[in-house]
């Protein structure tokens, strides 16, 4: 399993804490040096039922300034994915991505249940 954090994010760091506290394995990648491969956003989508918005940090300062509200609803998919390899900070996070399953941001009661089921 994947996490990209950005390592100055609470919210990443509170998905650290849970993981480590339940032992699951995982490797950690800062999202702002590495961020996801074109083929796992694709993957990560895939599991949001299509919805790209939900891969996009709308609330982050990157994608105001980039003004990508008006903008998403004019790009292609691949465009949008490709985007997002190269811009981390516009990627929704914690990002985590396992063998069959995938999930953005950090919902202590949501991943306790997927791992729960793991």
């Amino acid at each position: 399993m994947i996490l990209y954090i950005y390592s100055k994010c609470s919210t990443c760091q509170n998905a650290l804490t849970f993981l480590r506290q339940k032992n699951i394995q995982f490797i950690s990648r800062e999202i702002t040096k590495t961020p996801p491969t074109l083929p796992e956003l694709q993957t990560m989508l895939k599991y949001l039922n299509g919805n790209l918005k939900k891969l996009f940090n709308t609330s982050g300062l990157l994608y105001r300034e980039m003004q990508l509200t008006e903008k998403l609803k004019h790009l292609s998919e691949v465009e949008a994915l490709t985007l997002l390899t190269q811009h981390g900070m516009l990627v929704k996070r914690p990002f985590l991505l396992g063998s069959d399953f995938g999930m953005t941001g950090f919902h202590e009661d949501v991943w306790s249940e997927k791992m729960g089921k793991r």
